[in-house]
């Protein structure tokens, strides 16, 4: 394919904050990607680019996630750390639970970002979480103690080797997407999950047989742009193997961004993405200056 003709997908950053004690980057903030996701992307000939967070104490410069969404076709919002409760209007049940504010600060920007030049956004994982809640939707902060009955969504020895099956919901569209697979098996790498889904989205997969929503998509309309997210990895599916093979849906998303290279158009976002986001930053800057001036933040 002619370099000019490949797509540019733009790959959230995962965090490593700043750590004394670490022998290597002492006390310095990491942002990275995990390999698998990259190679997922580029297994269809795309080219991935992360996407670096611009703020922080070490920022110079004057380029923003703005112009990283002008300039790339689409983005994959990356799985990781936990999405804070206070996002959507909760406190934390528990201390481990508190997620990175920092990271929901990027990645909440880094959705608005896109949403707003209407280029395709797709999440995995925290990426799905972040996404429901960006948009208005609310979470289980331990899927384990707050759904009675809920399967068993994360297993720390087993890690990626921990599966349960979904049913994708009929009539969807990523049931047209698999006309012949109503039921699949997934990877489950979590412990929080979508209580509440966020306005304008569906649900087209859930977990069986306990309902918890594995898939979502934002409803088609005049001027919306693309917005899809799985919670499983689609990355770490192995060809051969009994799990969903999600090629299909790797395919849909970047279908998606070449059309809306060839045709852009202005996402009309909702206001609460907006707001919510901008929010945040102004928490995080009045935090950050009373962290400075030695004042309770």
């Amino acid at each position: 394919m002619p370099d000019n003709r490949r797509l540019k997908i733009g790959l959230s950053a995962c965090f490593q904050h700043a750590d004394p004690t670490r022998p290597l980057f002492t006390n310095k903030t990491l942002q990275y990607v995990e390999q698998s996701i990259a190679h997922w992307i580029m297994s269809a000939g795309a080219i991935v680019v992360m996407v670096p967070c611009p703020t922080g104490e070490t920022a110079r410069g004057d380029v923003t996630l703005q112009h990283y969404a002008e300039w790339l076709d689409g983005v994959v919002m990356h799985g990781g750390a936990d999405v804070w409760p206070g996002n959507y209007g909760e406190e934390p049940l528990r201390e481990e639970w508190v997620g990175d504010r920092v990271r929901d600060i990027y990645d909440l920007a880094l959705v608005k970002a896109f949403a707003e030049v209407g280029k395709p956004i797709f999440g995995v994982c925290r990426g799905l979480q972040l996404i429901n809640v960006a948009f208005g939707g609310a979470l289980y902060q331990d899927i384990e103690t707050q759904h009675p009955g809920a399967l068993q969504h994360r297993n720390a020895t087993a890690y990626d080797q921990h599966f349960h099956d979904i049913q994708i919901v009929e009539g969807s569209h990523l049931a047209k997407l698999y006309p012949d697979t109503p039921r699949a098996r997934v990877n489950s790498i979590h412990h929080q999950g979508i209580k509440r889904v966020a306005p304008d989205f569906v649900v087209e997969a859930l977990s069986e047989p306990d309902g918890v929503p594995e898939a979502i998509r934002l409803q088609p309309g005049p001027g919306r742009g693309y917005i899809a997210a799985t919670q499983w990895h689609p990355e770490f599916h192995k060809v051969g193997s009994d799990t969903f093979d999600d090629t299909a849906i790797l395919q849909d998303f970047l279908a998606a961004c070449a059309q809306a290279k060839e045709h852009p158009v202005r996402h009309n976002q909702p206001s609460g993405l907006r707001d919510r986001a901008t929010r945040l930053l102004r928490g995080a800057l009045r935090r950050n200056r009373a962290r400075d001036e030695g004042q309770p933040a």
